[in-house]
């Protein structure tokens, strides 16, 4: 499974798994303990596919991060979330060294890891995985064909 299916969810932890669609909504499942819950249309759902982390010069998506974390970790699991925070701050700067330091957060690196913990613990990520373009280099390699 790639990230196309991955879930967060504001105000429930961890992470989820993308299982029916519903009129009302849709049926997750807990990458932590399996359980299902029905998620209405009205929640907050971010898809981790979606999302992109700020560099000096661009956008990174977060499988992206996901795969370099991997390739650093030879597919082992990343540092604790728990870490303090420059530990955690330096650890980021070796994946990705041109984060943007003024709108990546300290609690934006922490769930990074926390995230990458979660899917390496279920296999999800790897350093073989496939990624998908960011939004800007997909635009440009559509006007280059």
């Amino acid at each position: 499974m790639s990230l196309e299916k991955i879930l967060a969810i504001a105000g429930k932890p961890g992470l989820y798994a993308l299982k029916v669609q519903t009129r009302s909504g849709f049926v997750a499942e807990s990458l932590i303990d399996g359980k299902k819950i029905t998620v209405g249309l009205r929640s907050n759902v971010s898809l981790l596919s979606e999302i992109s982390i700020y560099t000096d010069s661009s956008e990174v998506p977060l499988g992206q991060v996901m795969k370099t974390i991997a390739e650093k970790e030879d597919n082992g699991p990343a540092l604790s979330h728990k870490e303090d925070k420059e530990k955690q701050e330096a650890y980021f700067k070796e994946i990705l060294p041109d984060y943007d330091q003024d709108r990546v957060y300290p609690s934006d690196i922490k769930k990074i890891l926390n995230w990458y913990n979660m899917l390496q613990a279920q296999g999800l990520v790897s350093k073989d995985m496939a990624v998908k373009a960011a939004p800007a280099e997909a635009a440009a390699a559509a006007t280059e064909e």
